[in-house]
C-alpha cells in the first residue's frame, strides 16, 4: 500500500480540524493517486469531487461522516474496527476495499446511504466488514449488496430487467413481526391463505421500481429447518404487499441447497410494490421442469482438467433447444453468453473485458447465471461456483 496521508492538522483554506474532527467548507480533490487516511469524524459541508485518489477510514475508534453535502470518492477502504457511521451518504465512482469494520446507516432512513455509483464496485467483504444498515446503486442491472448485521454478511442479488436508476437495499436479522430496528412492524400471521409458515427470524428491505429478481441465501441461523413440515422443495420467496398489508407470494424460478444451507431466486416482481421480503413455506412446486431438476439453482465448476466438474452441466437444457445461457461477475459484468448451450463453459469468458485474459481462465468466485428456455417459455437464474 501506498503512504498515507494521515489527517490531523490544518491542510489548506478549505480544511480545518476542530472538536476531533475534520471539517470540508471549500472544494477539495483528492487527484493523482493521492491516499488520505481519516483517523476521525468527517464532516463534509462542500463539494468533494471524485477523483482518482483514495480515502480510507483506519484506526480503533468510531468515525462519524455528517454535513451537509455528501462527500464522492474515487475509492475508499475501512480498516476501522470501531466501525464508520453514516448521517449523510458516501458516494463511491469505483472500488470500495472491506478490510474491517462495517459502514454504518441509519436503519430507518434509506435515503443514508453507501452508494455505488455506475461503475461503483467492492472488494473483500466478509462477516468482519460490510454494510450494515442501507447500500445503494446507480444505473446497475446486476448488482450484489454487501449487506448484513453486526454478525454476518447477508448479501441480496438484484437482477433487474433494465437498470435502475437508484436501488437500495438493507438486512435485518430480526422478526418482522417486531422489529427494533425499524418503526413499521410486518406481522407474520397477516398472510394470504396460499403461505403455510413466514420467517420470524429475518428479512430484506430492497426498494426500485424496475421489475427484478432478487437471490438470497440461508443459513443455519435463518432456521428453516425449524419450519413444520419445511422442505427444499417447499421454501418460497415472499413479501410483505404495501397496497393489501399483507405477505403475499412473490415465488421462487430456482432453489438449491438444503435446510441448513441453500440460496433461492426469485420470480420477477417490482421491489417497491413490497416493504419486506423474506423466507416463506408452501407447497411442492408444480413446474414440471423444477420438479424434475431440483438441484438447478447452484452450480460447482472446476475445470482443471481432473474430467470432474470440467464444464458447466444443466440438466434439462435439451428439453428446450432454443435456449441460452448468460453468466455474469458479482459486479454485473457479462463474461459469458451462449445460444443454444450444449456444454461450452469451462470457466472462459468470451464476452465483456475479461476476453484479453482468456488464457488464464476467469478468477475464481461466485457467479450469477441467467438460463432461457423459449421453447418451454421459463427462465431460471442462480449461482455459479468457480473454482480454480
Amino acid at each position: 500500500m501506498k503512504p498515507l496521508l494521515h489527517i490531523a492538522f490544518l491542510l489548506s483554506v478549505s480544511f480545518a480540524v476542530a472538536q476531533s474532527a475534520l471539517y470540508n467548507s471549500g472544494n477539495f480533490a483528492v487527484q493523482h493517486n493521492a491516499q488520505i487516511g481519516l483517523h476521525t469524524d468527517f464532516i463534509n459541508d462542500a463539494n468533494f469531487e471524485p477523483s482518482s485518489g483514495l480515502v480510507g477510514f483506519y484506526g480503533n475508534r468510531p468515525i462519524i461522516v455528517s454535513g451537509n453535502v455528501s462527500p464522492a470518492f474515487w475509492d475508499t477502504e475501512i480498516m476501522a474496527d470501531g466501525n464508520v457511521f453514516l448521517q449523510n451518504p458516501i458516494l463511491v465512482q469505483n472500488n470500495v476495499n472491506f478490510i474491517l469494520g462495517d459502514f454504518l446507516s441509519p436503519t430507518n432512513i434509506p435515503t443514508i446511504n453507501l452508494n455505488f455509483m455506475d461503475q461503483g464496485f467492492f472488494t473483500g467483504e466478509s462477516n468482519a466488514s460490510k454494510v450494515t444498515g442501507f447500500a445503494a446503486i446507480n444505473n446497475r442491472e446486476v448488482f450484489s449488496f454487501p449487506v448484513g448485521d453486526s454478525e454476518q454478511l447477508r448479501p441480496l442479488t438484484l437482477n433487474s430487467q433494465s437498470a435502475p436508476p437508484l436501488a437500495v437495499c438493507a438486512y435485518f436479522y430480526e422478526d418482522p413481526s417486531n422489529p427494533s430496528s425499524i418503526l413499521q412492524a410486518f406481522d407474520t400471521e397477516e398472510k394470504v391463505k396460499d403461505i403455510g409458515t413466514v420467517s420470524d427470524q429475518e428479512f430484506w428491505i430492497v426498494e426500485s421500481d424496475v421489475p427484478a429478481q432478487v437471490t438470497i441465501s440461508w443459513n443455519s441461523r435463518s432456521a428453516l429447518g425449524d419450519i413444520p413440515n419445511a422442505t427444499l422443495e417447499s421454501i418460497i420467496v415472499v413479501g410483505w404487499n404495501k397496497s393489501s398489508n399483507q405477505w403475499v407470494i412473490i415465488g421462487n424460478s430456482a432453489i438449491g441447497g438444503d435446510l441448513s444451507l441453500g440460496v433461492i431466486t426469485s420470480q420477477t416482481f417490482v421491489p417497491s410494490d413490497y416493504a419486506a421480503i423474506t423466507f416463506g413455506t408452501l407447497p411442492l412446486p408444480t413446474d414440471t421442469f423444477a420438479v424434475d431438476n431440483p438441484t438447478l439453482g447452484n452450480y460447482f465448476l472446476s475445470p482443471n482438467g481432473d474430467g470432474t466438474n470440467d464444464f458447466l452441466v444443466i440438466d434439462g437444457m435439451e428439453e428446450s433447444p432454443n435456449n441460452s445461457l448468460r453468466i455474469f461477475n458479482r459486479y454485473g459484468q457479462k463474461v459469458f453468453e451462449k445460444i443454444n448451450y450444449t456444454n461450452e463453459f469451462r470457466g472462459v469468458a468470451n464476452t465483456g473485458s475479461m476476453i484479453p485474459n482468456q488464457a488464464a481462465g476467469l478468477p475464481e468466485g461466485v457467479y450469477f447465471y441467467l438460463v432461457t428456455l423459449d421453447d418451454l417459455e421459463l427462465e431460471y437464474s442462480g449461482f455459479l461456483f468457480l473454482d480454480k
